[in-house]
């Protein structure tokens, strides 16, 4: 899996937008919205409505990173200044 960062292009609330993630990023939105029976693009949606003022990649990776830990059982460190 190449480490690269990948541009994609993606409708949101009816608009287009372009998206900048390392492929493993995109990867895990595969695997989640695989996961959770929906799109990427819906999976991009709900995470860009919940995202408030952050950056939207950032919230991509933010929220791909908190799916990882929940199912691996560790406790978020995200938000705790823990990092």
């Amino acid at each position: 899996m190449s480490i690269g960062i990948v541009k994609r292009s993606v409708s949101i609330a009816g608009h287009r937008t372009s998206i900048s993630l390392e492929e493993p990023f995109w990867e895990g939105l595969r695997e989640i919205a695989e996961r959770d029976r929906m799109s990427v693009q819906a999976l991009i949606g709900r995470i860009d409505a919940e995202r408030g003022e952050q950056n939207l990649s950032s919230a991509i990776r933010v929220f791909v990173l908190t799916d990882l830990q929940h199912r691996l059982g560790m406790p978020s460190s995200i938000g705790t200044g823990a990092l």
